[in-house]
């Protein structure tokens, strides 16, 4: 008689069905996730080291028969590597949706993001510093149109139609009968008009002029015009507000020096001369080894300038004076064309 072949024993139906279960929990928590902590608390609960429920079932493997261990082991160590894979093809899928600032920030253990910082242009820089140093001097910082009347722009500076000063002080026209100031002078005739003395401003902003551009002329620029009115305002008075400010602006040691000039608005007129950065007076190519540069103009106040506005010029006397900002950027830092400063090109920008 032949005894029938026994038959290997067979997993037991309780710890199948843990598997089993273990398997299709751990899949739909992995589904559920949807930022790396989650993907975390995922991977500890079930592929813990500690207490992960695989672990579990390993554990629960010596309370099988022997026979039955090493298929039960295989069918555990498999479900292992399904989690493991299922786990790292959904860290996948969450980074592809949130990008890698937002994988970064997951891990508050890694460095920060690093955002870029932009500045002040130096233009503004250089108003900014003009602004301080005369503000410091008691002058307040005034704002007036860009968009001009010829009144305000020529007539009550003393520059009437046919005067030939209107060449110098050129601009663009307007068909409305307006025009683009070409100085902030104007700002400072608004301020007058608005006020009885003692006057005490300065006036930054955009002026245009229809000059050929190179490297020192543009049709765009910044000017920063200042006035004072007030009674016994002189000569004199002029002279320390521009070396105290200059020296404010670009440094201890600073000279100035003035050379008789002509503008339609003052009367008596000068050219004001900075005596140069670059060498301290001992002569370069930027002074033209002069030992000074150019850097603005003043004077006092022309008494047909006070009349035109109302003001007594038998009581009330007054300076003036216009600094170009981009000039003075230029020598303030040893730029040599007016272009760049309109160009954008961060490379440039960037230094400052």
């Amino acid at each position: 008689m032949r005894w029938p072949k026994p038959r290997a024993p067979t997993l037991s139906t309780p710890l199948t069905s843990r598997i089993e279960d273990t398997r299709a929990e751990a899949l739909a928590a992995l589904q559920a996730a949807r930022s790396a902590a989650d993907l975390e608390k995922v991977r500890v609960e079930y592929l813990g080291r500690a207490q992960g429920r695989i672990r579990d079932l390993l554990a629960a493997l010596k309370g099988l028969p022997a026979a039955q261990r090493p298929e039960a082991g295989a069918r555990i160590n498999a479900l292992k590597e399904a989690l493991a894979a299922a786990l790292a093809g959904r860290a996948a899928e969450l980074g592809r949706a949130e990008g890698p600032g937002a994988r970064a920030l997951a891990d508050l253990t890694q460095p920060g993001l690093a955002r870029p910082v932009g500045h002040l242009h130096v233009i503004t820089q250089t108003l900014e510093a003009l602004t301080e140093v005369f503000g410091a001097l008691g002058f307040s910082a005034v704002e007036g149109p860009e968009v001009e009347t010829e009144r305000h722009n020529f007539d009550a500076l003393n520059i009437p139609k046919d005067h030939p000063a209107r060449d110098s002080f050129d601009t663009f026209f307007l068909n409305c009968g307006l025009l683009l100031r070409s100085h902030t002078s104007p700002a400072q005739v608004r301020v007058m008009e608005a006020q009885s003395p003692p006057v005490r401003v300065i006036v930054p902003g955009r002026v245009y002029r229809p000059d050929a551009v190179d490297a020192t002329h543009f049709y765009c620029f910044h000017q920063c015009e200042g006035l004072m009115i007030d009674e016994g305002v002189s000569f004199a008075d002029l002279r320390a507000v521009l070396a105290m400010a200059m020296e404010g602006v670009l440094g201890p040691g600073t000279r100035t020096r003035f050379r008789p000039s002509y503008f339609p608005f003052t009367e008596p007129s000068a050219e004001v001369d900075v005596s140069c950065l670059f060498c301290q007076g001992s002569g370069c190519k930027v002074c033209k080894h002069s030992g000074w540069v150019e850097l603005l103009g003043a004077g006092l106040v022309n008494p047909a300038v006070l009349e035109a506005v109302g003001y007594d010029a038998e009581r009330y006397t007054g300076f003036a004076f216009g600094i170009g900002v981009e000039r003075l950027a230029m020598f303030r830092y040893g730029i040599n064309d007016i272009r760049l400063f309109l160009e954008n090109d961060l490379r440039f920008l960037e230094q400052f």
